[in-house]
């Protein structure tokens, strides 16, 4: 049966259905990694999203056990140019379409990726619909990237806690849509880590006698997290603090600054972060639609740490009194490069040198 990427701008583009015929609709994006296809599909940030991968063939090493982000695929769907069914080493491994079918994710293959990614770059926001039909139903139905829906679905509904408790930090995390090597990265650091639910109370967070705090990453624009934002600084100012992507924002919102959608966002592992103090490039993993503002951040307050090299976007900043830090890219960097994964190592020396001196209420 023949599938249809139908785009709300009038496009509309043949090609084959991966896996069994499924429709679906979301806001179209675009990665540009050249691998991490499983991770970039199981990451909760991609919730609502149709993901068009810009490297010309996906599939071809397969899917393998704990390389996922998260239990099941997030994403909406995925686009592909040229699809793989046979991965390398075959037999070793699930196919990406075995994986589609079994979550009920639709794929659709043989599109022109780089023309659908030139389409976003120059509309901006575009949804579509991976159908059977070439033409739009009468009426679509769109997601709202301002629904608090997106981090309900993606975020834990009970603590989870990972790691021994014998006395190493204990972070507790956020999660408003976590990466599961966000965890593995704490860690790997020596630390225990709980993940607790977006809207969990400042009492219950303290509660659990945490030594510092992680706001993760996840789906949706962050102006839906306002109110839980605000209730959250009290809490910030007691403890050592690390934002991570959506995480970032949130913090943002929180001291009053400002959040804005970027015109098509950063979505891949080859981006270009410049740090203020070193002029020092990394090369960075990304997946974001949205960016703090960066004159809504008060200089007597914020102090700049990192920038996109490409559009000059804020990529990291981190607070002059309290002991507050944050980034807009990936540290833990699946997929993408490791260069940024120092950003764990300051996080948890902080979070070390205060630790005796927390007081709880």
């Amino acid at each position: 049966m023949k599938a249809f990427l139908l785009l709300d701008t009038g496009d509309v583009f043949p090609g084959e259905w991966i896996g069994q015929p499924r429709e679906a609709v979301g806001e179209i994006v675009f990665y540009t990694g050249m691998t991490g296809y499983q991770e970039v599909l199981t990451d909760p940030s991609y919730g609502g999203q149709i993901v068009t991968f810009t490297y010309p063939m996906i599939g071809n090493y397969g899917v393998h056990a704990g390389e996922d982000e998260s239990p099941r695929p997030q994403a909406a769907g995925i686009v592909v140019g040229e699809y793989c069914p046979h991965p390398s080493p075959y037999g070793k491994a699930e196919t990406l379409a075995e994986k589609l079918d079994r979550h009920g994710i639709p794929g659709i293959s043989g599109i022109d990726t780089r023309a659908v990614t030139t389409i976003v770059r120059e509309k901006g926001l575009v949804r579509g619909r991976l159908s059977c039909e070439s033409r739009w139903p009468r009426h679509v139905e769109w997601p709202d990237s301002l629904s608090l829906e997106w981090v309900q679905k993606a975020s834990v509904t009970q603590p989870e806690t990972y790691g021994k408790n014998d006395g190493r930090p204990h972070i507790v995390l956020i999660d408003y849509g976590r990466k599961q090597s966000i965890v593995e990265a704490l860690l790997a650091h020596g630390c225990r880590v709980t993940a607790v639910p977006f809207n969990w109370s400042n009492e219950q967070i303290l509660a659990l006698r945490p030594d510092g705090l992680l706001l993760s990453n996840g789906p949706g624009d962050p102006q839906a997290l306002s109110p839980y934002a605000q209730r959250l600084r009290p809490l910030l100012e007691q403890l050592p603090t690390l934002g991570i992507c959506l995480g970032q924002q949130v913090v943002a919102l929180a001291f009053g600054a400002s959040t804005e959608r970027m015109p098509y966002g950063h979505r891949g592992s080859n981006h270009p972060v410049k740090s203020v103090s070193t002029d020092k490039v990394w090369i960075t993993s990304q997946n974001h639609g949205y960016v703090v503002v960066k004159e809504s951040l008060d200089p007597d307050e914020w102090e700049l740490t990192y920038v996109n090299v490409n559009d000059d976007s804020v990529e990291g900043f981190r607070h002059k009194r309290y002991p507050i830090q944050c980034v807009q890219f990936h540290p833990e960097a699946r997929p993408g490069p490791a260069e940024a994964e120092v950003i764990f190592q300051q996080f948890v020396r902080k979070v070390n040198r205060q630790r005796k001196e927390t007081t709880y209420a």
